[in-house]
């Protein structure tokens, strides 16, 4: 087993990435979500490094990833991706995403199938809401003005649960962390990508498993999630009760265990 952090230079930029579990076993990688970093997924990595072969990366602009020139597009992420699993021979690998890395998994699984053998997508939508460039701008605008402090103290309101904020979950302090040590420049490149884009077009020819899964309380996107389950021809919707938009962390164990019953079921011969 290797369990490491390396430098990579992948689509023109250097990324931070980490390998955990055992080399020989099959691969799943994580993408994280915007102004978070890969540690958003420890306890993921905890639950089933002993059985895959896990690459975790920081998107652009995020954690130990260089800050790009130029703002984000999901092609671009999607291409991060692909360029990372092609350097480390990462092919066939369920590929998970929150929220950006949601978007991101999306489209690699449609434009590069032969590298997702399955996807798991949380808490993120085939396409910017109505309304939603403004509102991206609005939160551009916020973190420029008022710094990522600030910035982060709302997008902690907005992202967990009443229940996780009143009780004082400790996965929030963790990710105010995440959110306040993100790179401004970082931030505003790939909220760029999420103010426009619409992978709506790519959902009905998908054609690996795939698990969608939102937080109860993260707002529409319950919805937003079960439609698209209505769409992606090989999925299934799962609610994460009592949690907000990043469940992963917020409610770890009801989301490995949906992932637990998604990966056994589309193991299964057909």
């Amino acid at each position: 087993m290797t369990d490491e952090t390396q430098a990579v230079r992948a689509n023109g930029l250097r990324f931070h990435c980490r390998l955990d579990g055992p080399e020989g076993a099959p691969w799943m990688v994580f993408s994280n979500s915007l102004v978070t970093n890969l540690s958003v997924w420890d306890a993921q990595v905890a639950a089933f490094a002993g059985r895959y072969r896990i690459l975790r990366y920081d998107q652009r602009g995020h954690g130990g990833t260089e800050v790009p020139a130029e703002p984000a597009s999901f092609e671009v992420l999607a291409e991060d991706a692909a360029a990372l699993m092609a350097h480390f021979g990462a092919r066939a690998a369920v590929f998970a995403g929150v929220s950006m890395g949601a978007a991101t998994a999306l489209l690699l699984a449609a434009r590069h199938p032969g590298l997702v053998s399955a996807v798991i997508a949380s808490d993120g939508q085939a396409a910017t809401a109505p309304g939603g460039a403004q509102a991206w701008q609005e939160r551009i605008d916020l973190a420029r003005e008022k710094g990522m402090e600030t910035f982060a103290d709302a997008t902690v309101k907005r992202w967990f649960s009443p229940a996780s904020i009143e009780a004082g979950n400790p996965a929030i302090a963790p990710v105010r962390k995440m959110i306040t040590t993100t790179p401004e420049a970082g931030f505003v490149a790939c909220a760029r990508a999420l103010q426009s884009y619409d992978l709506r077009a790519e959902l009905p020819a998908l054609r690996q498993p795939m698990l969608l899964v939102a937080g109860e309380a993260d707002g529409a996107m319950p919805k937003t999630m079960r439609g698209m389950a209505e769409v992606i021809p090989d999925s299934h919707f799962v609610e994460i009760p009592a949690a907000g938009h990043l469940p992963c962390i917020e409610a770890p164990g009801p989301f490995n265990a949906a992932m637990e019953g998604f990966l056994a079921e589309s193991a299964r011969p057909a």
